[in-house]
């Protein structure tokens, strides 16, 4: 049996949330996802919005309320495990219908008839860095209308939460990083000269849904050749040729979890120098891997991948780095980096984001990987060759 979050972690979250909240004094924490970021609310009700936009509203007792778009009804109907749903024009599409004759909700009827509450002294978003200026003000109209004043970034409150996953989250994982694995294997196996880009994204599209997986975690993309030195970017038509290095990115979404792996293809036989640019990556991802383990400062990590990287000539190649969490979203907190002030914790789930980029010569790879911290220190989630890879 395929793994999932179980009914009861869902509604064990919403508890461990609502403690916070009383210990952070905030009686009210709107939590808002779009249809490229969702975790907010996918965290708490599994639901995923598609045009509209979606909120989970949670008070410091009782159940919390899924709020959607007019049109999203049925759909959030059969798949939130929130039960108490309702529409809100303020998270309509973008284009802004008005939906003449019906019947919707607003923040204050949630506040009064679902809460029953008298007043509010504080409350908070998370999802803060993505919320609509309109959704925003509404919000915050309604609170200040019961006595609250600003409204409070909570991001923190359940970022706290994600960072240490459970036995269903690792399982789920796992599932997620398989089925990359099984699509990169596949684009390592079929790409060649002559192909675009996106048709080599379309090898492992076709892997990642033949798998069961939900599809792409993010927009993921495949660079080949010069102009390849994108730390981000968008699959494009450009099409592969002899000698190119090719930036390749893979990434998966099951049961609304990430996975992610990258991996630098050489179209040809690489001389000493493209040689030694590929191994860097690989040799910084041993040394990172090698020293994760509970207890140990985050920014310990961070100094060894500069350090790594400078011994072996490479260091002016480095954009950021070198490592992120990892969860609902591909990229999420904690981030590990040199201002780091946290002890990595048993369960916390990370990727190598290791890139570097030669502007010089235009070109740019990624060795990025999934792993998660156990007891005896870093294992790898996915399950794909490494090292130089020539075709």
């Amino acid at each position: 049996m395929k793994p999932v979050i179980s009914n009861e972690e869902f509604k064990r979250r919403v508890l461990q949330t609502q403690q916070k909240m009383k210990e952070a004094n905030l009686d009210l924490l709107l939590c808002f996802a779009n249809e490229a970021e969702p975790q907010f609310v996918r965290y708490y009700s599994n639901y995923w919005p598609s045009f509209e936009f979606a909120g989970v509203l949670i008070a410091q007792e009782g159940e919390p309320v899924l709020i959607i778009g007019p049109e999203s009804g049925t759909y959030a109907s059969g798949t939130s495990k929130i039960k108490k749903i309702r529409k809100l024009l303020a998270f309509r599409e973008s284009s802004n219908p008005e939906y003449p004759g019906i019947k919707l909700d607003s923040f204050r009827s949630i506040l009064n008839d679902d809460f029953g509450l008298q007043s509010v002294s504080r409350a908070g978003v998370a999802g803060y860095g993505l919320i609509t200026y309109q959704i925003f003000r509404e919000f915050e109209k309604a609170c200040g209308e019961f006595g609250a004043g600003a409204i409070v970034n909570a991001d923190e409150i359940v970022s706290s939460l994600r960072m240490i996953k459970s036995e269903d989250e690792l399982a789920c994982m796992k599932e997620a990083y398989r089925i990359a694995s099984e699509a990169m294997k596949a684009v390592i196996e079929k790409i060649a000269v002559g192909m675009t880009e996106n048709q080599v994204k379309g090898i492992a599209l076709a892997k990642i849904f033949a798998e069961g997986g939900e599809g792409e975690s993010y927009p993921f993309w495949i660079l080949t050749g010069k102009g390849s030195n994108q730390a981000i970017s968008r699959c494009r038509n450009k099409v592969i040729q002899a000698g190119d290095l090719v930036q390749v990115q893979v990434a998966a979404r099951y049961e609304g979890y990430a996975s992610t792996i990258g991996r630098p293809i050489y179209m040809g036989k690489a001389d000493d120098g493209m040689k030694k640019f590929i191994e860097a990556g690989y040799l910084v991802q041993k040394e990172i891997l090698k020293i994760a383990k509970p207890g140990v400062p985050a920014k310990k990590i961070s100094d060894k991948h500069y350090e790594v990287l400078k011994e072996l000539g490479f260091d002016q190649y480095i954009l950021y780095g070198p490592v992120h969490g990892t969860g609902l979203m591909e990229g999420e907190s904690p981030w590990i980096e040199s201002v780091s002030d946290y002890n990595l914790q048993e369960n916390m789930t990370f990727c190598t984001c290791l890139y570097l980029g030669d502007d010089e010569k235009s070109i740019g790879l990624r060795v990025e990987d999934g792993f998660v911290i156990t007891k005896e220190g870093a294992v790898l989630l996915s399950d794909v060759q490494s090292g130089l890879i020539e075709k």
